[in-house]
């Protein structure tokens, strides 16, 4: 799953990507890339209110529930921006920070964000 996420931020390196991580019982079977919606791609992300409805309808009819939602910092760190943080609107979903750079050390990284807070998470592959 991890690879799906790099080889999206990687298409799109100049922007952020971004999209919805689905499965059951904590595992994520299944990425679901949305375009980016934001005034200034490369410097933030939004997924459009309707791209959002449509691809919850898309997860719920395939019996499996929203547990992350992703996107790239093609110029930034692989941490939550104080943008990431005031605009996480659900506190139940890991949010997973993908740095598109050959080189970066850690391409992948989630987050819990709630209350204002980020608390990096572990991954596990499974």
């Amino acid at each position: 799953m991890l690879g799906l996420l790099l080889d999206h931020a990687r298409r799109e390196p100049g922007i952020e990507c971004c999209g919805l991580l689905a499965g059951r019982a904590g595992t994520i079977t299944r990425a679901i890339p949305a375009p980016n919606a934001a005034n200034e791609p490369a410097q933030t992300y939004e997924i459009a209110t309707k791209e959002i409805v449509r691809l919850m309808r898309e997860i719920r009819a395939e019996g499996l529930e929203l547990l992350g939602i992703y996107h790239s910092h093609p110029n930034g760190k692989g941490e939550p921006s104080e943008t990431d943080i005031a605009s996480a609107g659900y506190p139940d979903a890991a949010y997973f920070i993908i740095l598109s750079k050959p080189d970066a050390e850690q391409a992948v990284r989630a987050f819990s964000i709630r209350d204002g807070e980020a608390a990096e998470l572990e991954i596990a592959l499974v």
